[in-house]
């Protein structure tokens, strides 16, 4: 099978052959029909994790994907071969990701079914950026008519957090550029905050000088950038770092709740975000679609820019048997 694969860390990803793996015990093998393009799957192959998890090279890349189940291993109750699924496939120990033609996966790991009118490539997109939305939306305890700030609106995670947020009735501060401001307020922002003309903290304390109720950062890197944020907050609000940039315990001195949020994939969310985006309750915007053969190119340019929609790779019989991509293998 052909897969994408980086053979030590910092190594640049390359095309590769490999052996189609065999189910053991509990598994089931999945023919991926589209895998979706995360900054993490770059973090990791440059040594995010090397100190915490056991990693082994050849490692493939990926961790979203979405695919059919074409053989079950002994013991799997769960899954059955034709079944559609998708999630997270990223096992690092065992050098498996979602940048192939094929990859395994445990029945009680990170995956659920599909519905029958949701399409592979949407479903691709959707566990990292959405699990992480939908988790920091839940976790800032939201209630209706409350106000957050969703600092780094314009990504994948922050496009589904305003969604889930606005569904909760909260009022949705939302950062962006210009060019995304329609987008974003589709989505369900109430204001969107263009962050090039001023600082953005100025901005939402000039507008709500009383202060908000929630902010859910995706973008600050560390606790000390983060105060000016953290100072937009009443008494009693919740600041939600993807990037573990808050202080929990001297928030607390300051009457603010602080977590650092993992993303944290189970079957019983991804089913139900599944379900959001078959009925069209949650949307994706897709930028980019290209071969598997184009996936180490596309990586090195996805690292230099900032996307504003998510990239999926797609398998070349899969991409040639839909006629989706053009003659220079981009959609």
């Amino acid at each position: 099978m052909k897969a994408v694969v980086v053979t030590e860390f910092g190594a640049q990803p390359e095309l590769v052959d490999l052996p189609t793996p065999e189910p053991g015990p509990g598994e089931i093998l999945v023919r991926i029909h589209a895998a979706g393009v995360n900054p993490f799957d770059w973090k990791v192959t440059d040594g995010a994790l090397k100190d915490s998890v056991q990693h082994v090279f050849p490692l493939v890349m990926g961790s979203d994907g979405a695919g059919v189940v074409e053989k079950a291993g002994p013991g799997v109750t769960r899954f059955r071969p034709g079944d559609r699924v998708y999630g997270q496939f990223m096992r690092l120990p065992q050098g498996q990701g979602s940048y192939a033609e094929y990859t395994l996966a445990e029945q009680d790991g990170k995956i659920a079914l599909i519905p029958d009118t949701l399409s592979y490539t949407l479903a691709a997109a959707l566990p990292t950026a959405g699990v992480t939305a939908y988790q920091a939306v839940q976790a800032a305890h939201l209630e209706h008519g409350h106000t957050l700030l969703i600092n780094g609106a314009s990504g994948g995670v922050g496009q589904s957090a305003i969604q889930f947020a606005a569904r909760f009735g909260a009022r949705v501060l939302a950062t962006g550029t210009p060019d995304l401001a329609d987008h974003l307020r589709e989505l369900g922002a109430h204001t969107v905050i263009d962050f090039t003309q001023a600082p953005t903290h100025e901005q939402v304390t000039a507008a709500h000088p009383e202060g908000i109720d929630a902010v859910i950062d995706l973008v600050t890197p560390t606790a000390g950038d983060i105060d000016p944020i953290a100072g937009l907050l009443r008494t009693g609000g919740t600041l939600l770092s993807t990037n573990h940039a808050t202080d929990p315990d001297t928030l607390a001195i300051r009457g603010v709740r602080g977590i650092n949020l993992a993303n944290n994939p189970t079957a019983e969310t991804l089913t139900t975000l599944a379900e959001l985006a078959a009925i069209g309750e949650l949307r994706v915007r897709i930028d980019t679609e290209v071969p598997l053969a184009h996936a180490p190119a596309t990586i090195a340019k996805t690292r230099a820019g900032h996307a504003t929609g998510k990239t999926v790779v797609i398998p070349l019989w899969e991409a040639a048997k839909t006629n989706r991509l053009d003659a220079t293998g981009i959609r």
